[in-house]
Order: structure tokens, then C-alpha cells, then sequence
């Protein structure tokens, strides 16, 4: 079957098919008018979702949380949201719904067969590229319907709310526990530090100002002068104990000595010219003898006693080096052993720090936390409330008129096709070629008027000459 045959059928039922259309339109415009007339009334919401966590206060984008406007849609659609709407609103002592809830037998209680009512009416949609979420409810009252969508908007501010304080609240008695046991340590670690710093004689853990470190640098420099003087004492004492002390520079340098040096050349110039001219004998001969041997005799003396001065300077040099050395190692060890303490002491210190860094921090979030948990202030704010229809949204007649009159139509040309195929009919030339399987020369027309051949399927050949006659022909 072709499109051809398709339009003669259809041109051929059209009858009825319109009155298929028609039956179509009627039925579908009489229930149209017999459904109860429905009403929706939408409100608006914005989520301005902050993502703080209670105890730590870290904040997140409400972007990055997974699920986020999903988990809002099930707390919108959930049970207990439907239920606080019915208590907000008080739906309970309404008198049409109680005389609906009387026709119900299947229901166990009016709250719970209003909390179903209100999830089966109400529909949430969120934006996809906001934070918008529209709330409609449907209802055969318009009122209700626009109350509805209100009281569901109004009480989820109130569960968002709530769900948001609840966990502040757990959070501040949670905190508050961890603050005594914070306060504990932290003055736990300041009297631990205390009895430490009375116990050492230490005063902080800083060594940059420390006498104990100022006296260990003063005996190191005076250990640096005590080893410069005893090299020097031994370079003396070397010199007098290898030159019997007069080539010694402390004996040359000695004004005594050299005062005596000078006598005992004048005593021996003498002494040479008296020994010319008298005899040994002689008085002033033996008194210039005896002056220059006393002479003699006392710079010797002198210059031994110059030389024994040397040996023992060196001696207290050697010994003053030892000393002071000792008193180094001494030092050295009394300033290891402070550091030793100091760095106990830094550890006290940074332990009581890191306490007290703790208590402060976890007092700080205590205020904030609790503070927020008292809060009235929700995430959710209404951008437009839902305000009473005006007209139904549904039943749609004009909708419905031009569905229904598509759907006639298809289900008239179904028909008429259904009825063709049952009860086939020649309609045209070409229905006599499909079903004779022989070729159609001409056709005779009844009103006199020649007409060309159809053209004929399957047949080759050159088309014959029209007969033309009256009706006896």
C-alpha cells in the first residue's frame, strides 16, 4: 500500500474518521470537565550554605560538598518535614480535611495521612546552576495549595535551623570537656616547668645573657694570657739556666745590677792603679781589694737572686696557667651541664606553650561555637513567597482539546486503515493491476471526457490509444 491508496482510503472514510475525532474531542472535554480542578502555588528558596565545621571551624564551599542540593531536596520531601508542617499549620483541626480523612479507612492517624498527603503534593526543584530551590504544592483549594507551599518552605527554614544549631550545641559540650582536661595539662606543664626552674636556679632557657657562659669566655681569655705569660716565663728560664743568669734580660735590664756593674768597674780601675803603684801590703791597697771583692760579691748576689726570681716567676706562671685551666674544665662543665638543663627546660617551656596554645584555641572556638549554637538565623532565606492562584493548572482544556484532536485524528486514520485491511475495496486502476496481476490498457470515462492512462506497474510498453465513444460504448 502506497501513499497514493493511503489518501484515497482516508479521502474515501473520512466520515468517519472526523466522527471518531469528534467522539474524541467530546469524551476528552467531558472528562476534562468532570476532574476536579486543581491549583499550584510555588515558593522560592535560596541556600546560602556556609559548610563550617562545628569543632574545627573550617570552612568549605558548598560547591565542593558531594550531594549537597540532593541531601536539601530529601530533607525538603522528607517525613518529619511534612509532619512539622502539619503541626505548624494546624491541619489537624481543619474541618474539610477532616471530613476527607473520614472517608479514608486506610489510614492509622490524621497527622500521619497529612504528612503523606503533603509529600505526595509537594514537589522540589532545584536550579541547576544556583543555589535556588522551588518548592510547589498542588491542591484542589488554591489556598491551601499557596499555604502549603509556605508552611513546607517555612518549616524547612526551621529543620535547616535546627539541624544546624544541634551539632553546634553537641559541639560546645563536647568542647567544654576538652577545655578542663586542656586547663589540666596546661597547669599541669606551668608547675612542672616551675618546680624545674626552682630546682636548677634557672631563670629562662635563653643562654644569650648567662653569667655562668660570660665567666667560662673571661677564663678562656684569661687561660690565652696565662699560657702568653708562661711561655715567656720559660724563655727566661731557659736563658738563665743555660747562661748562669747574666746574659738573662731581667738581669740586664735590672737597674741594681747595673748600678753595681758600674761600681765594680770603677772599683776594679781603681784597684788596678793602686795595685801599680803599692804594694798588696799597703792599707789602701787591701781597702781597694776589700771594696772590690764586696762589690763583686754583691752583684753576684744580686744577679742570683735576679735569676732565681726568673725560675720561680716561671713557676707561678706554670702554676697560675694550671690553675686557671682547671677552672676552665670546671666552668666547662658546670655551662654543659646548664645547657643540659636549659634544653629540659626549653622542652617544659614548649610543652606548657603547646598547652596553652591548646586551652586558648579550644576556649576561642567554646565562644564561637556556642554563640552560633544560639543563633536564630538560618541558610535558608525565601526569595518569593507562594502567593493563591488564580486559575487551575490543571485540568488544561486547550491542552487537552488539541491532544485530544492529534489522538482522534491517529485513531480515526487507524481505523480507517484497520477497516480497509478487513474489508478491502478497489479504489483505483492500480488496485486492479495489484490484484489481477494484468496490465490495464485504457479506462472509459462516464462522463464522455478521454483520459489518459494510469500509469500502469510492471508494464513496459508504449501506452495505447484512448477509445472514445458515448455510454453504449
Amino acid at each position: 500500500m502506497n501513499l497514493f491508496q493511503i489518501l484515497i482510503i482516508l479521502r474515501a472514510r473520512s466520515r468517519r474518521i472526523f466522527i471518531i475525532l469528534l467522539l474524541t474531542v467530546c469524551a476528552t472535554m467531558a472528562v476534562s470537565m468532570l476532574i476536579p480542578k486543581m491549583y499550584r502555588a510555588t515558593s522560592v528558596v535560596l541556600l546560602n550554605f556556609k559548610g563550617t565545621d562545628p569543632v574545627t571551624g573550617s570552612a568549605l564551599a558548598a560547591q565542593l560538598v558531594p550531594g549537597y542540593m540532593a541531601t536539601q531536596l530529601d530533607i525538603v520531601t522528607s517525613k518529619d518535614v511534612a509532619l512539622k508542617t502539619v503541626d505548624n499549620m494546624g491541619l489537624v483541626n481543619n474541618r474539610s480535611l477532616q471530613h476527607e480523612y473520614a472517608g479514608n479507612q486506610n489510614s492509622d492517624g490524621m497527622r500521619d495521612w497529612l504528612a503523606d498527603r503533603i509529600q505526595k503534593s509537594v514537589e522540589v526543584v532545584p536550579s541547576h546552576d544556583s543555589s535556588v530551590m522551588s518548592i510547589t504544592a498542588r491542591d484542589r483549594n488554591p489556598d491551601l495549595a499557596a499555604a502549603l507551599a509556605n508552611g513546607v518552605a517555612t518549616t524547612y527554614q526551621q529543620v535547616n535551623l535546627r539541624l544546624k544549631v544541634e551539632p553546634l550545641q553537641k559541639a560546645s559540650n563536647y568542647l567544654t570537656g576538652q577545655i578542663k582536661t586542656l586547663r589540666t595539662n596546661f597547669e599541669e606543664a606551668e608547675q612542672k616547668l616551675a618546680r624545674y626552674q626552682q630546682q636548677h636556679g634557672l631563670v629562662n632557657a635563653d643562654n644569650r645573657y648567662d653569667v655562668e657562659n660570660t665567666r667560662l669566655n673571661e677564663l678562656a681569655n684569661q687561660l690565652a694570657l696565662a699560657q702568653a705569660q708562661r711561655m715567656e716565663a720559660d724563655s727566661r728560664e731557659h736563658l738563665v739556666q743555660t747562661g748562669g743568669g747574666k746574659e738573662s734580660p731581667d738581669v740586664i735590664s735590672n737597674p741594681l745590677i747595673q748600678t753595681l756593674k758600674s761600681q765594680v768597674a770603677q772599683s776594679e780601675a781603681r784597684f788596678m792603679q793602686l795595685s801599680q803603684n803599692l804594694d798588696k801590703n799597703h792599707p789602701q791597697y787591701q781597702a781597694a781589694k776589700a771594696e772590690l771583692d764586696r762589690l763583686r760579691l754583691e752583684l753576684d748576689r744580686n744577679i742570683a737572686n735576679t735569676a732565681n726570681s726568673v725560675v720561680n716567676n716561671a713557676n707561678i706562671s706554670r702554676q697560675r696557667e694550671g690553675e686557671v685551666r682547671a677552672a676552665l674544665d670546671a666552668q666547662k662543665a658546670r655551662v654543659l651541664a646548664i645547657n643540659s638543663s636549659r634544653d629540659e627546660l626549653l622542652v617544659l617551656e614548649k610543652e606548657a606553650d603547646s598547652a596553652q596554645r591548646a586551652y586558648d584555641n579550644a576556649t576561642q572556638r567554646l565562644m564561637q561555637t556556642s554563640m552560633e549554637g544560639q543563633s536564630n538565623q538560618s541558610d535558608v532565606s525565601v526569595l518569593s513567597p507562594a502567593v493563591v492562584p488564580r486559575s487551575p493548572y490543571s485540568p488544561n482544556l486547550v491542552f487537552n482539546a488539541v491532544m485530544s484532536g492529534v489522538l482522534g485524528l491517529m485513531l480515526g486514520i487507524a481505523v480507517a486503515l484497520i477497516l480497509e485491511l478487513m474489508t478491502p475495496r478497489v479504489r483505483s486502476a492500480n488496485d486492479l493491476i495489484e490484484v489481477l496481476n494484468a496490465p490495464m490498457f485504457g479506462n472509459l470515462s462516464w462522463d464522455g471526457v478521454p483520459r489518459r492512462p494510469l500509469f500502469l506497474s510492471g508494464y513496459r510498453g508504449r501506452e495505447m490509444p484512448l477509445v472514445t465513444g458515448g455510454k453504449n460504448q
